[in-house]
């Protein structure tokens, strides 16, 4: 009976070590990219990344909506849950540099405003040393000033339902060309927004590394 019971403390205490090992391998980044639905986009398609929420966040306001988050301060952001064993935080930086045009303090691409420009908010203070650590390297890189602020994080408050993964969304929805799913009116967005082409212009071969097409 001893021996049992032995055995089942053992194998209680392996199952437990064995989930605070899984758990604390996940992880969690947040960065502001301009529209979230694109970051969103991205960093879905990026290994090791198990998922990623479209949201608000760095505002002075409580519960911001889609109507209200820039007058609140807000930006658009997305919280990226990752696998720290299978890519680390410098890659998602490295990878988020590369995704959008740090150069630009007035937003991103065709969206204007605040609300629409780059950060990198911090969980940790070796998130902070990372991610000053990215900025100066896409400085060296670009050879130019990076505009993207480094901020400790603040309450991340998730967007509305009908904005996550809206990007692969089979929802019609109506438009000026008619009825369209979500997928294609984001395609459409992306294209007329002309956020590749930038990014093409300005990072060359690098532009979207480590983003799976």
């Amino acid at each position: 009976m001893r021996r049992l019971l032995t055995r089942l403390v053992i194998a209680a205490g392996l199952a437990v070590s064995g989930t605070g090992a899984a758990l604390a391998a996940e992880q969690t980044a947040i960065f502001a990219g301009g529209c979230f639905w694109c970051v969103e986009a991205d960093f879905d398609k990026v290994p090791g990344v198990t998922g990623t929420v479209s949201g608000y966040t760095g505002g002075r306001t409580e519960s911001p909506t889609y109507r209200t988050y820039s007058s609140g301060g807000h930006r658009e952001a997305v919280k990226i849950t990752y696998d720290d064993t299978q890519v680390s935080y410098s890659e998602l930086l490295d990878i988020f540099f590369h995704s959008v045009d740090p150069t630009d303090a007035g937003g991103q691409f065709c969206d204007r405003g605040v609300s629409y420009s780059t950060a990198i908010y911090t969980l940790s203070p070796e998130q902070e040393a990372a991610a000053q650590k990215a900025k100066q390297a896409a400085e060296k890189e670009l050879g130019q000033a990076v505009a993207t602020p480094v901020i400790g994080a603040s309450t991340f408050w998730p967007a509305e339902d009908y904005h996550q993964e809206y990007y692969r969304s089979n929802e019609r929805i109506l438009t000026r060309f008619g009825l369209v799913t979500k997928a294609d009116a984001y395609k459409g967005y992306r294209e007329g927004c002309g956020r590749d082409a930038r990014l093409e212009q300005l990072w060359g071969e690098n532009a979207l590394r480590g983003i799976k097409n």
